[in-house]
């Protein structure tokens, strides 16, 4: 390790006085020379490091994983340090090409495609740019050979880390197999992860672990298809058994080791990046129809009005930036009230009319607008979007133009009806709502008063996660020369998806990492300048990048 030595010198006021004799000057050099500190490991022993955790573990970025992503992922960075003083191998279960993506028996699986590139404005497909790829990482043909020392799984809750045939080929089609985790179960494919991290005798782990407890609820905008885990009480589910089983299990041969919290999901560029009022009225798809729905709306909004709860008005301005419609399945359902006071009206016939159908279609149009808008309001700034809903939001819904089509509209209007977040409520999966975030809040704080109890019990290093995130999200975090935020693109933390870190943001994690197992053990990668300089890592990838 290069020695670097810092001189100082102090040179003192030179004070002449009447006489100029040499000797009435007064030069008092004072050196001090700082010898670099070499780098110890402390109590530590980092002979055979292991980590177990899920996408953020496995070096996932761009909304894929990749070999490129999985060289600079935060376990392999952290070995690279290890190696310094004492620290193995470190295998990972490589990808085969830098496209990203899965395929089973030559055939893509859905939902794991190419990663995600820049396209000038925002993230796009990386066929978006450079054309179709083949996926050539193929979970039925070409698995890697393990032991592997990264057994981070995108995707992977808590328990899944202790569930048997999480990683069995046969199970994908069930559901109840990740993908990603097959490439590493090879000759055992009903091991656990946690059974193929013992099996190699771990003398360091690393776990970060927990995140997809409450990010999977969030990402589909808790619309419950993916719920959050619960926290106690449920055999082989719930968090805090989970976890505990976890750093039991891994500790039990004396292994040390260092663990890291949840961090609060809802700061995410995922869920900070889109705004509740996108619609630009300069925007000539949107800007034009303004005084049509707003003729429209305006219909609905005095039905409102007599039901008591004028707060639910849609109005879109001309001069300013507006809100999207949503669903909210917390209000009340007026359904039927708003389709009674429709057709309660002499004028509704006459409405009806208006839109090219007959007098007669007044009790299917009135039941059409009950049922679309019978749990309707604008959108606030206290409700966030999922990342992408940005694609989403004034595109027309072609099952919903289906359905219409199906009760009896014509196709046009139907599709006039169907047009996302303006004339058609955008639902659930889009949106987190207020009570959806102190869902994922209240749940978040007690896995990681779990996280952090068991940790200290069982003397480990800890990474508070939760604060490094709010501080990006606030401000941001200056490492060297740069400073890191968690804006989308420009904040240089986060990769395109919007969950997870860029290289660089990898790096700055593993450096907390590093810190924390100086407090622990008694090592000193921060006192001896060997903390990674965070601008060495890459904030994207090329799309010709293969």
């Amino acid at each position: 390790m290069k020695k670097l030595k810092f001189i100082y010198i102090t040179i003192g006021i030179l004070a002449f006085t009447a006489c100029n004799d040499p000797e009435d000057v007064d030069i008092t050099p004072e050196v001090l020379v700082e010898e670099s500190v070499a780098l110890t490991a402390g109590s530590a022993d980092f002979s055979n490091y292991v980590s177990l955790g899920n996408s953020l573990t496995a070096g996932f970025t761009d909304g894929a994983l990749f070999q490129a992503s999985q060289t600079l992922s935060l376990p392999n960075l952290l070995s690279q340090k290890f190696s310094l003083v004492g620290g193995g191998s470190f295998t990972q279960p490589l990808t085969n090409d830098n496209l990203g993506g899965l395929a089973a028996g030559g055939t893509r699986i859905p939902g794991f495609g190419p990663r995600l590139v820049f396209g000038g404005a925002g993230p796009v497909g990386l066929e978006t740019l450079i054309g179709p790829v083949t996926v050539t990482t193929d979970i039925a043909l070409n698995n890697p050979t393990g032991p592997f020392n990264n057994l981070g799984v995108p995707g992977a809750k808590s328990f899944h880390l202790l569930a048997p045939g999480y990683g069995n080929l046969d199970n994908v089609s069930l559901g109840l197999a990740n993908p990603y985790f097959v490439r590493m179960t090879g000759s055992t494919p009903n091991a656990s992860v946690l059974e193929l991290a013992v099996a190699q005798a771990p003398s360091f782990f690393s776990l970060w672990g927990g995140e997809n407890d409450v990010l999977g609820y969030a990402t589909t905008g808790g619309d419950g298809t993916n719920p959050i885990t619960p926290v106690s009480g449920v055999p082989g589910v719930g968090f805090d058994g989970s976890y505990g089983a976890l750093i039991a299990t891994l500790t039990a041969g004396g292994a040390q080791g260092v663990v890291a919290n949840i961090p609060n999901v809802l700061n995410i560029p995922h869920f900070t990046t889109v705004p509740h009022n996108p619609l630009d009225p300069t925007n000539p798809d949107f800007g034009p129809q303004i005084a049509t729905l707003n003729g429209i709306f305006g219909q609905l909004n005095l039905v409102y009005a007599f039901l008591g709860v004028p707060e639910r008005s849609i109005v879109f301005s001309s001069t300013a930036a507006s809100e999207v419609v949503i669903r909210d399945e917390t209000l009340p359902d007026l359904s039927a009230q708003i389709a009674g006071v429709l057709l309660q009206s002499p004028t509704f016939p006459t409405f009806v009319e208006s839109f090219g159908l007959p007098a007669e279609a007044a009790n299917l149009v009135a039941g059409l607008l009950g049922s679309t808008y019978g749990q309707t309001r604008e959108a606030t700034a206290e409700d966030l979007f999922v990342l992408p809903s940005a694609s989403v939001i004034g595109t027309v819904n072609m099952d919903s133009v289906g359905a219409l089509v199906l009760a009896g509209l014509p196709q046009a209007l139907a599709g006039q009806f169907s047009v996302e977040g303006i004339s058609l409520p955008l639902a659930d999966k889009w949106v987190l709502l207020p009570s959806e975030q102190a869902e994922i809040t209240v749940a978040t704080e007690a896995f990681n008063q779990i996280i952090a109890a068991t940790a200290s019990q069982a003397g480990l290093a800890f990474v508070d996660a939760y604060t490094l995130l709010n501080q990006l999200a606030n401000g941001g975090i200056t490492s060297g020369d740069f400073t890191l935020t968690s804006s989308l693109v420009t904040g240089s933390a986060f990769s395109l998806d919007g969950v997870h870190p860029t290289a660089r943001g990898y790096a700055l994690i593993a450096n907390e990492f590093m810190k924390a197992i100086d407090v622990t053990y008694g090592s000193n990668f921060e006192a001896s300048g060997n903390l990674l300089n965070v601008g060495d890592y890459p904030t994207n990838f090329s799309p010709i990048l293969q």
